[in-house]
C-alpha cells in the first residue's frame, strides 16, 4: 500500500471519529441544558419554545451522522473501491478526445453523486423540516428546483469545465495560473449577475413596498454610505418558515433582500439594527476579505494540484489507473476537504470575528437592546439552540453561541 494511500485513510479515519465525537458532545450538551432556559433568555423565550429549539437541533445531529457515515462509504468505493477508475475506463473505451472525456466523466460522476445523495436532502425537507413546522416546499417546487439547478449547471459549468480542461491539456507548465485567472473571473462574474439573473430563477422578487420601513431603511444607508441596486423581499415563505436577511452582487449591482417571513416576524427597530448588522459586514471589508481569502486559497490550491498531477503516485495511491488531467481534478476536489478539516475552526474563528464586529456596528448605528431582541425573535422563530456545546460550537458554528453573542451586546447598552 502507497505511503500517501496509508495518509489518506488515516485522516479520513481522524475526520470521522472527531465528527462523530464532535456530533454526541453537541448533542449530551444540548441534552443536559433542555430542562431550563438559560438565564440571559429568562421572560424572553418559554421552556417549550426553548426545548423546541433542543429537540430540532438533536434531531438534525443524529440525522448528520448517517449521511456522514454514507458519504465517507462513497468516497472510499469511487476511490479506492474503483468507481471512478470504472467509470473513467467506460468513457476511455468509447474514443472521446481527452478534453470531451473529461466532461463526461465529470459530469456522469456529479449526476451519480447527487442521485445517491438524494434521498437525505429529502428526507430532511420533508421530514426533520416538516416534523418540527418550518417545511412549506411541495414536491412539485423541489423536483422544480432540482431541474433548474441541473440546468443551470450544464449552462454555466460545462463552458468553464471546458476552459479549465483545455488550460490543463494545452497551455503547458503555468496552465495552473491561466486556471486561476478564469475561475476568479468567472466567480466575481456571478457574483455580479447573481442578484439579476440567477436568484430570480428560483425566487420571486419584489422592491419592498414604500413606507416607513422603506423610509428608516434608506436613511439608515445614507448614514452608513451605501448605495444598493435596491431593496427587496424575497418570496421564502415558499419553502421554508425560517426568516434571513442578505446582501448579494458586489460594486453597483448590490442588493439588500429580507426573507418575507422575516419581515413579519421584527418590528421597524429590530428588522433595522438587522440591517445594520449586515451593513456592518460591508463596512468592516469583510465581504471583500472574504474574496481575498478565497481567491488566495484558489491560488494555492491549483498550485498544489499542478505539482500532485506530474507524479503517477497521486493517481494509483487513489485507485486510478490512468493518470489524466481530469481524473486529477477530480481527484483532488474530492480528497482535498479530508485534509482541510482541521481547518474548520481557524474559519469559524475569523467568521464569529466578523460577527462580533459587524453586531459592535449595528448597535453603534441604532440601539444595541434592537438587536438583542431581534436576535432572541430570530433564535425562536427558527428554533436555534440557546445551548450549543463549546467545543462543537468552535469548530463548527460562523456564529458565536446565543448566549455569548447577547452578552457582548448587553454590554454595549
Amino acid at each position: 500500500m502507497h505511503s500517501f494511500t496509508i495518509l489518506f485513510l488515516a485522516m479520513l479515519a481522524l475526520s470521522v471519529v472527531i465528527r462523530a465525537w464532535l456530533s454526541q458532545r453537541q448533542i449530551s450538551h444540548i441534552m443536559a441544558h433542555r430542562t431550563s432556559v438559560p438565564d440571559a433568555f429568562e421572560g424572553k423565550i418559554s421552556l417549550d419554545e426553548h426545548q423546541k429549539a433542543a429537540d430540532y437541533t438533536v434531531t438534525k445531529t443524529r440525522f448528520g451522522r448517517l449521511p456522514m457515515l454514507y458519504d465517507t462509504g462513497l468516497l472510499l468505493i469511487w476511490t479506492l473501491g474503483g468507481g471512478l477508475d470504472w467509470l473513467d475506463q467506460t468513457v476511455i473505451a468509447a474514443g472521446f478526445s481527452p478534453i470531451m472525456a473529461g466532461i463526461i466523466v465529470i459530469l456522469a460522476f456529479m449526476l451519480i453523486s447527487s442521485l445517491l445523495e438524494l434521498p437525505f436532502s429529502i428526507y430532511t425537507t420533508f421530514v426533520i423540516e416538516e416534523r418540527f413546522g418550518f417545511n412549506r416546499t411541495t414536491a412539485r417546487t423541489f423536483i422544480i428546483d432540482i431541474f433548474k439547478g441541473g440546468a443551470l449547471a450544464l449552462i454555466l459549468g460545462v463552458p468553464l469545465l471546458w476552459i479549465i480542461l483545455w488550460l490543463m491539456e494545452k497551455s503547458g507548465e503555468l496552465w495552473w495560473i491561466y486556471a486561476w485567472v478564469v475561475w476568479t473571473s468567472f466567480s466575481l462574474f456571478i457574483m455580479w449577475v447573481y442578484p439579476t439573473l440567477i436568484a430570480p430563477i428560483f425566487n420571486k422578487f419584489e422592491p419592498l413596498e414604500e413606507g416607513d420601513t422603506l423610509e428608516r431603511i434608506k436613511q439608515l444607508l445614507q448614514r452608513c454610505g451605501f448605495s444598493s441596486n435596491g431593496i427587496f423581499v424575497i418570496d421564502g415563505s415558499r419553502r421554508s418558515s425560517h426568516g434571513n436577511a442578505y446582501f448579494s452582487g458586489f460594486g453597483r449591482n448590490k442588493r439588500i433582500v429580507f426573507f418575507d417571513t422575516l419581515l413579519k416576524m421584527l418590528s421597524d427597530d429590530e428588522l433595522e439594527a438587522v440591517l445594520a448588522h449586515e451593513l456592518g459586514h460591508f463596512k468592516k471589508k469583510h465581504i471583500l476579505k472574504g474574496m481575498l481569502i478565497s481567491i488566495a486559497t484558489t491560488f494555492i490550491a491549483l498550485a498544489l494540484l499542478a505539482w500532485l498531477m506530474k507524479n503517477e503516485w497521486f493517481y494509483t495511491a487513489l485507485g486510478v489507473s490512468t493518470p489524466s488531467t481530469y481524473m486529477a481534478l477530480l481527484l483532488f476536489a474530492l480528497v482535498l476537504p479530508v485534509f482541510t478539516f482541521v481547518l474548520h475552526p481557524l474559519l469559524s474563528l475569523f467568521s464569529r470575528k466578523n460577527e462580533f464586529e459587524a453586531d459592535a456596528f449595528a448597535a453603534q448605528q441604532t440601539r444595541a437592546e434592537y438587536l438583542i431582541q431581534a436576535l432572541v425573535g430570530l433564535y425562536k422563530e427558527n428554533a436555534s439552540t440557546l445551548t450549543p456545546d463549546p467545543i462543537y460550537s468552535a469548530f463548527y458554528d460562523s456564529h458565536p453561541p446565543a448566549p455569548v453573542r447577547i452578552a457582548q451586546l448587553n454590554a454595549q447598552t
